[in-house]
């Protein structure tokens, strides 16, 4: 009798610990999904990064794809591509850097 109780505590135990792990992994998921926790306002912030641009049209244009991807866009006119490593690492076919 003994055993079985054992037995049956620990498969509960089991269930429990399973059943956390798969609500904390949903949790997980939706906030890693949820697109009003990492949206910018992709438009402004290409506007004041292609200000100065001789071919601002161009600029925005690529600047979008490249926000719409990342959810970001770095501070200033040009560089400050630390600021944000996915905007900097996206190239064109030819290697040369998308994001202006």
């Amino acid at each position: 009798m003994a055993a079985v109780t054992k037995v049956l505590a620990a498969s509960l135990l089991l269930s429990l610990l399973l059943l956390h792990q798969l609500v904390q992994a949903d949790q997980l998921q939706s906030t890693m999904t949820d697109p009003q926790t990492s949206s910018i306002d992709c438009g402004a912030a290409c506007t004041a990064r292609c200000q100065q641009s001789s071919r601002p049209h161009l600029c925005k244009r690529a600047c979008g794809t490249c926000c719409s991807r990342c959810q970001c866009v770095p501070p200033g006119t040009s560089g400050n591509y630390d600021a944000c490593p996915c905007y900097a690492a996206l190239t064109t076919h030819g290697n040369k850097r998308k994001c202006p």
